[in-house]
């Protein structure tokens, strides 16, 4: 009898912290803060070096697409557009999911950063903002050198919103660019039949869900979610495990 008072009290639990998370959320923009290492770019003598990617990205700055292998994208196109301005354009199996334009501000300080995402179920505009940590080399690009994200802004809704849906076991998962489901038992499952991608969601409380995905068995990012005991907020905070970086940002339950 004890037993199965145990597990009905257990199943209630689940169910109830599976139920707060249930909903869409949508990302406070004003609320986006971030941490670790800057951004540090080298443009010089007709090559783009990304010091900071990984991995590393080393191509020409003729605008022509060249192919790169370790990222998201499979190709990207390098085009200097002034001695202030440089444009790239990423590319997967020839199609275009990402378009930037990064303009250094005069007193070389600053950079802003208008992008385009078509990775995701609507096309995301917006605006991001950093500030200069570190000078290039003399004689370089304006843009050389590391730069810290300070803001995003997005134009459009589209790449704010996540979805949490319970399932029988688990949990589903949707941010517009991709979904995807696990069960909430902290084990390592393939992401939508990769398995070399794979996700675990764990449940530490009613109100606190942690995601963790690996690449090849490597962690390369932990999300740690933690709703508001009046389930209207959740503080998220995401990090890159590959590039020591932070982002944490308090998302909001819509109706």
């Amino acid at each position: 009898m004890r037993k199965h008072l145990a597990l009905a009290l257990f199943l209630t639990s689940t169910l109830c912290a599976q139920n707060r998370f249930d909903g869409t959320w949508r990302m406070k923009m004003d609320t986006l803060q971030f941490s670790g290492p800057p951004e540090d770019y080298l443009i010089d003598k007709g090559m783009y070096h990304c010091e900071s990617c990984v991995p590393k990205v080393d191509v020409k700055t003729d605008g022509s697409d060249q192919k790169v292998t370790g990222h998201a994208y499979d190709t990207l196109a390098v085009r200097v557009l002034d001695d202030h301005s440089i444009k790239f354009t990423m590319k997967k199996d020839g199609k275009t999911t990402f378009e930037c334009t990064e303009t250094v501000s005069l007193d070389d300080r600053t950079m802003t950063e208008e992008f385009t995402n078509t990775t995701e179920a609507e096309t995301v505009t917006g605006k991001a903002g950093f500030t200069r940590v570190g000078k290039g080399p003399p004689g370089s690009h304006a843009l050389s050198g590391k730069w810290r994200m300070d803001t995003v802004k997005n134009a459009t809704k589209a790449g704010t919103l996540t979805t949490y849906q319970s399932t029988t076991d688990g949990m589903k998962i949707s941010d517009g660019s991709q979904s995807y489901e696990a069960p909430l038992d902290g084990q390592d499952h393939p992401r939508n039949g990769d398995v070399h991608s794979t996700v675990s969601l764990k449940l530490f409380d009613d109100y606190t869900l942690e995601e963790t995905d690996k690449q090849d068995g490597k962690i390369v990012g932990i999300a740690r979610s933690v709703i508001s005991k009046d389930g209207k907020s959740m503080k998220v905070e995401v990090s890159s495990k590959q590039r020591g970086q932070m982002m944490t940002f308090t998302a909001e339950k819509l109706p």
